[in-house]
């Protein structure tokens, strides 16, 4: 059965708004508790962990250093690459009305996810009881 040509802009602004959502939410929430990181700590951490490395015997103790090694990098290269947040939240505001109205998320939701008001505001997500 062929889909309609509706139906396949659909499917494309769904992906288009599923994108920008994901996105964002994944760039602003990225914060964890305690205290934040920042490249000179992780380049601290970094430094610990080749020294355990150059020193340890035992191969399972050693896969995993080298594992905590990779996620270090990872986080220092997350670190040291810039973002661009205002790029990330004009596609949200753009695509989370649309996007709450389709999969029925709440304004609570959204807050509870870590989205700011004002952003909510600007994507015309009201503030609702219920």
């Amino acid at each position: 059965m062929a889909m309609s040509d509706e139906h396949k802009a659909a499917i494309i602004r769904g992906r288009e708004e599923n994108r920008a959502i994901k996105e964002y939410l994944a760039a602003t929430t990225q914060r964890k508790r305690g205290r934040p990181l920042t490249a000179a700590s992780v380049k601290a951490k970094l430094e610990g962990i080749e020294a355990k490395l150059a020193s340890e015997s035992d191969a399972v103790k050693r896969l995993g250093l080298i594992q905590a090694r990779r996620d270090a990098q990872a986080a220092l290269a997350n670190l040291e690459g810039s973002v661009d947040l205002s790029a990330l939240e004009a596609g949200f505001v753009r695509h989370a009305r649309a996007y709450s109205d389709r999969k029925g998320i709440s304004y609570g939701a959204w807050r509870e996810a870590g989205v700011p008001a004002p952003v909510l505001k600007a994507a015309g997500i009201a503030r609702t009881r219920g």
